[in-house]
């Protein structure tokens, strides 16, 4: 009598073995297409240094709201106004930093309290607007799609309100290391460092889950199987690193480093590398926070439990009511950090900053296999589909793609990706 595991070809044992998610493998084949269509497309620019160092601090701030929306949407809620809240959020830190702290409040430009001060307040502006919706949501029984899209409306309103449409420029230069930029990234020495703690981290990682198998009685994977799992998460880890650390300093600033500081410049050049940037250090942070809380701690299972069944989480004594706010609460907080990196970036606050951030997070949640019907949902691929979001807007405008064709794109893709979504879990039943 033949075993049903011999029956199957190498690729499904190994599958079966590493219990790699195939929905996730797909989205990453996926990934990889476009990354090769768009490099065609332009002429080789899209797979540079350059581009792809570029691609991952343009992912950053929707990266970082996608992680929250994944558990908004779980809860079969919806948030309209993360862009909104966005813009908001980064007026007022923009306006905290040129005139309330350093004018009003009398500390002067560059102390260096500004960029905390005015990050605490942003943060808590984010959190107090999430509290805000989250109340009337769980509380007063408003659908969160209404509440949400009137936010929309009024904190854009709002954005515009705190300086009758006036742009808020320069930024507190300590403040702008969030947004990336040569200063911005932590350089090619510290990148290995944070290559080899991850690295570390996904063996201890596979070590501890194997270790917690074992202890309940859990089935095990082979051992090769994890040599594997641990050999594609350092391989991606280091490839990462080593792209980013390939994509050198402008050479006029090069030059202007060197010169400030007495080094000499080759004839060649100075070769400075970026390094990781600190944009995309704190959305892999967040990424790595926001897993955990869905996948290890009480909240997070609350969450997953409202979204599969809310009446029967209400049975069993959850609080849903509370649980919502917290999630929303979450939310605001996200965009905070979320407008900080744009903002940063941008190194002003404008009022077109986060205009239709909410349609790019919600098709990357989607996208990343969160389901709009509630109860499923993966930060990991949230943020993927973030970057497969950003990817396309990013080949296309090296291929010279008007805007209304780009967003033509988007809402193809999406529909597409609900689509498949449906088709995925009818056939899982």
């Amino acid at each position: 009598m033949t075993h049903a595991g011999q029956t199957q070809n190498p690729l499904q044992r190994f599958l079966g073995a590493t219990e790699l998610d195939t929905r996730l493998l797909g989205m990453v084949g996926a990934l990889i297409i476009i990354w090769v269509g768009f490099n065609i497309f332009s002429g080789g620019l899209f797979l540079t240094p350059r581009n792809l160092w570029n691609l991952s601090v343009q992912t950053a701030s929707v990266a970082v709201m996608v992680t929250g929306m994944v558990l908004v949407i779980v809860t079969r809620n919806i948030d309209l106004s993360v862009g909104s809240i966005l813009g908001l959020v980064a007026m007022m830190m923009g306006v905290m930093q040129t005139d309330i702290l350093p004018v009003q409040l009398g500390l002067g430009l560059g102390h260096p309290l500004i960029w905390v001060l005015s990050l605490a307040a942003g943060l808590a502006i984010g959190v107090g607007i999430g509290a805000l919706q989250g109340t009337i949501i769980a509380y007063l029984r408003v659908p969160a799609f209404i509440v949400t899209l009137g936010g929309y409306l009024v904190w854009r309103g709002a954005a515009w309100w705190v300086t009758a449409g006036r742009t808020v420029a320069p930024l507190d230069p300590t403040f702008q290391l969030m947004g990336g930029g040569p200063s911005g990234a932590i350089g090619a020495l510290w990148s290995w460092v944070v290559a080899v703690i991850a690295c570390a981290a996904i063996v201890i990682g596979l070590w501890w889950g194997r270790r917690q198998r074992r202890r309940f009685n859990f089935p095990l994977r082979p051992l090769w199987a994890e040599a594997a799992l641990a050999v594609i998460g350092c391989g991606i880890t280091i490839a990462a690193v080593s792209v980013a650390n390939s994509y050198p300093w402008p050479s006029r600033i090069a030059a202007n480093y060197a010169e400030a500081r007495g080094i000499p410049v080759p004839e060649s050049g100075l070769f400075i590398a970026h390094g990781v940037a600190i944009p995309v250090l704190i959305a892999l942070g967040v990424g790595v926070v926001m897993t955990f809380i869905a996948t290890r701690t009480r909240f997070g299972r609350y969450v997953f439990a409202m979204g599969g069944n809310p009446e029967a989480a209400e049975l069993a004594g959850i609080n849903t009511r509370w649980v919502t706010v917290k999630i929303f609460m979450l939310m605001g907080g996200l965009c905070a950090i979320a407008a900080a990196i744009s903002s940063a970036r941008l190194n002003a606050a404008t009022n077109a900053l986060g205009t239709l951030d909410e349609l790019y997070v919600i098709a990357a949640a989607v996208i990343g296999g969160t389901s709009l019907a509630g109860g499923v949902g993966s930060i990991a691929g949230a943020l993927l589909g973030a970057l497969v979001m950003q990817s396309l807007q990013s080949g296309m405008v090296l291929m010279g793609i008007d805007s209304p064709l780009q967003s033509i794109v988007v809402g193809i893709v999406l529909v597409f990706a609900v689509w498949l979504d449906t088709l995925y879990r009818r056939n899982k039943q």
